[in-house]
């Protein structure tokens, strides 16, 4: 399908997470009684939410950073996790970045992802996700790199199957999740061409660190 516009992100996880039920249903994955759906912090938790409560899953958040380059945030360099980086490609080389200044930005990232997972716990360790079927779930995808990264961190954990769910995302950024070997991706549009994330919502504003905590916060009441 493709084209398709959400209202929200709210909206879209509700979507998602329809079809996402749908996929761990059909496979009749017997492996985990929860799944574990893993929100991308920010943007990707209020959808992360939806597919939890779809599925019966444990919800948790990952913070993934950009390594944006010197003078071109926007530009990501890569991505990194607590314990994962991904760089794109040669990129760094292309635009003249020295090591050193790649490691200043990257440094610079783990102290804010340090800061952010810290305040979005409240001090609850991660949840496992050692041989659980894992949805790491993100309200889109555009060059796939942070997802990228995000793959690496559950693979290293030990997740016994893994499913990218996603509102909307390109073609290609797909075919590569699949390559890295991912188990399975869901995606509910295609927009072809893909000029951005946002465009797919008629409400993409920036999702702020009390909604996570919110989302977050539903498990975790008495």
């Amino acid at each position: 399908m493709s084209g398709r516009v959400f209202p929200d992100r709210v909206a879209a996880g509700r979507a998602l997470g329809t079809r996402v039920a749908e996929v761990l249903q059909a496979r009749d994955d017997t492996r985990s009684a929860r799944p574990v759906v893993i929100g991308l912090a920010r943007g990707g938790v209020p959808v992360a939410r939806g597919v939890a409560d779809a599925t019966n899953g444990d919800l948790d958040a990952l913070v993934v950073r950009k390594i944006g380059a010197p003078g071109h945030e926007e530009f990501a360099m890569g991505a990194l996790t607590a314990g994962h980086l991904v760089v794109n490609d040669d990129i760094p080389r292309r635009l003249g970045v020295s090591r050193a200044e790649f490691d200043a930005v990257a440094d610079r990232e783990r102290r804010i992802l340090h800061d952010r997972e810290e305040l979005y716990r409240g001090g609850r360790p991660p949840v496992e996700v050692e041989d659980r079927v894992v949805v790491l779930v993100d309200d889109g995808l555009a060059t796939g790199s942070t997802m990228a990264v995000a793959v690496d961190a559950m693979d290293a954990a030990g997740a016994a199957r893994l499913i990218v769910a996603v509102p909307t995302a390109p073609s290609d950024s797909v075919g590569r999740l699949i390559d890295r070997g991912v188990d399975e991706v869901v995606v509910l549009t295609t927009p072809e061409p893909f000029e951005a994330v946002g465009l797919s919502y008629d409400d993409f504003s920036q999702v702020e660190d009390d909604e996570v905590i919110a989302c977050l916060d539903r498990d975790h009441r008495p």
